[in-house]
């Protein structure tokens, strides 16, 4: 059975929206909301397509969740603190009724998880590939949001988590190695890190989520703050998953810091600020390693574990790109 268009968002976007403003129960075109006084508005929006970001089989809450997830990583590489979401559905012709409440109730439980809720958005259909647009809401105290553009010669580089195992979950979900459970809920269901964005505000001098690849978001920051960077891949933290397949194998680990879906936050920090990172670290109980550092100049450098430097001639993975 399908839905029209107002049969959705009545009977499945409305539960998520609320009576009350923002959404005013989706009966208005525009949603209403009055940001924290003293407090900054923080958006991010990022759109996944059947067949590109997630696979035509897969579980219809689980692409919901990470959906909403990859942005709320956005958030947290900002520091902000997430307020709600606008829905952008461009369903295909026909889009079944089961698979629709499917997807509502992965929003439902990451609603209730990240204490926010649906603002807004727009349904239509007739695409034949289902594509999926959200705009994450979010504030932060008046300037203390963090950017990519803020290091400094001599910062450390810090990352949070593992990398690599974003490609590894999906290779196992395609069928290109053996099933890692852990590794495709990794991937399927990464984890915002904004309980470790909201300690770096003030501490930390430039930020980014590994989407795009370790190595490419690294060259992000160095782009954005017009300096120079390097990275120790050796140093690069691996779960266990990630050191079996790597292995001592150059090309494998180079793979795991260039693959992205990785959602960890990547920083920076001035030396004289650095010990503050593994307190941060027990505090919210999440490894934090440090990768490299900050350069002059505009060189981006990779280096292995013999110390010399290695040629990465692509960094990470873009779209549109021949």
């Amino acid at each position: 059975m399908s839905m029209d268009e107002f049969a959705i968002i009545k009977h499945v976007f409305r539960p998520l929206a609320g009576n009350d403003t923002p959404a005013m129960n989706l009966e208005n075109d525009t949603a209403i909301w009055h940001p924290p006084l003293g407090h900054d508005l923080v958006m991010t929006k990022d759109v996944m397509v059947e067949g590109v970001h997630f696979l035509p089989n897969e579980d219809a809450g689980v692409i919901a969740q990470r959906l909403l997830r990859v942005n709320l990583s956005d958030l947290a590489a900002s520091g902000a603190k997430p307020q709600g979401y606008l829905l952008g559905f461009i369903g295909k012709a026909k889009v079944e009724e089961k698979w629709l409440m499917a997807f509502a109730a992965g929003l439902a439980r990451d609603q209730e998880e990240f204490h926010i809720s649906l603002f807004g958005g727009d349904t239509v259909s007739g695409s034949q590939s289902l594509a999926l647009s959200l705009t994450a809401i979010g504030s932060v105290p008046t300037g203390q949001a963090m950017t990519r553009g803020g290091a400094k010669p001599g910062d450390h580089v810090f990352v949070s988590g593992t990398i690599g195992d974003g490609y590894l979950g999906l290779q196992s979900l395609l069928g290109n190695s053996a099933r890692d459970d852990d590794a495709i809920r990794s991937y399927q269901l990464p984890e915002p890190r904004l309980r470790l964005g909201l300690e770096l505000r003030g501490l930390a001098s430039a930020s980014i989520d590994v989407s795009d690849g370790l190595l490419a978001d690294m060259h992000h920051i160095c782009e954005a703050s017009r300096v120079g960077g390097a990275i120790n891949l050796d140093e690069v933290p691996l779960s266990p998953s990630g050191k079996k397949y790597a292995c001592e194998n150059m090309a494998q680990l180079l793979r795991l810091a260039t693959s992205g879906d990785d959602y960890e936050l990547l920083f920076t920090v001035p030396e004289k600020k650095a010990a503050r990172v593994h307190e941060i670290a027990a505090k919210v109980g999440l490894s934090l390693t440090r990768i490299g550092e900050i350069t002059g100049g505009s060189k981006f450098s990779v280096f292995g574990s013999d110390g010399k430097e290695i040629d990465v001639s692509m960094h990470g993975y873009r779209h549109l790109n021949r």
